[in-house]
């Protein structure tokens, strides 16, 4: 199965549209989606295009390939418009030799781990910058921003096929490619 990751839409139709056409070119069987999914929050400018509407409507459509995990800036009334589950705080991914923890970051991340063993991922959004490092035995793991990327980053998104991940950018460019425990 072939996962994709992305982070931190936050309400951007024009990033939406280019993650779902790079979903389809990958192949990819689910999207993960890892939280601030429709809004900006009063501490970012708004991203290009900003239209929640539209961003719910293209979601909508492949709601049943999408597993989402709650954002900083979503909030219940999300709920009502998107037709996929929004309010879970974490969802785990069973790799078989090792757990994915996937959350947002904000309350779980690379300063506050969750109960994991060693070899294992969290997997989180939230800071808009891609990472991927040992944190006490843990990796953690970050797509960076699909649509407001931060310290000099790209707008992109993972991949998760075969025990790897895959840091690419909307032009179709691997950035990375990460094996844990290789």
């Amino acid at each position: 199965m072939k996962w994709m990751i992305a982070s931190d839409v936050h309400g951007s139709a024009y990033y939406c549209k280019k993650l779902l056409e790079a979903f389809e070119q990958e192949g990819a069987d689910r999207l993960v989606l890892l939280g601030d999914i429709l809004y900006h929050g009063p501490r970012n400018d708004l991203p290009r295009e900003y239209d929640p509407k539209r961003v719910t409507a293209m979601l909508n459509g492949c709601r049943e390939k999408i597993l989402c995990v709650r954002g900083n800036c979503d909030a219940e009334v999300d709920q009502m418009v998107l037709e996929f589950p929004v309010l879970a705080e974490y969802a785990l991914l069973d790799l078989g030799e090792r757990l994915v923890y996937a959350t947002h970051g904000h309350k779980y991340g690379p300063d506050c781990l969750p109960p994991l063993r060693t070899g294992d991922v969290l997997l989180c959004g939230h800071t808009h910058v891609p990472a991927c490092r040992e944190i006490d035995g843990i990796w953690y793991l970050n797509p960076g921003s699909v649509s407001m990327p931060k310290e000099e980053s790209v707008p992109g998104y993972m991949t998760l096929e075969d025990g790897c991940f895959a840091w690419r950018d909307f032009e179709g460019h691997t950035l990375r490619t990460f094996v844990p425990g290789e």
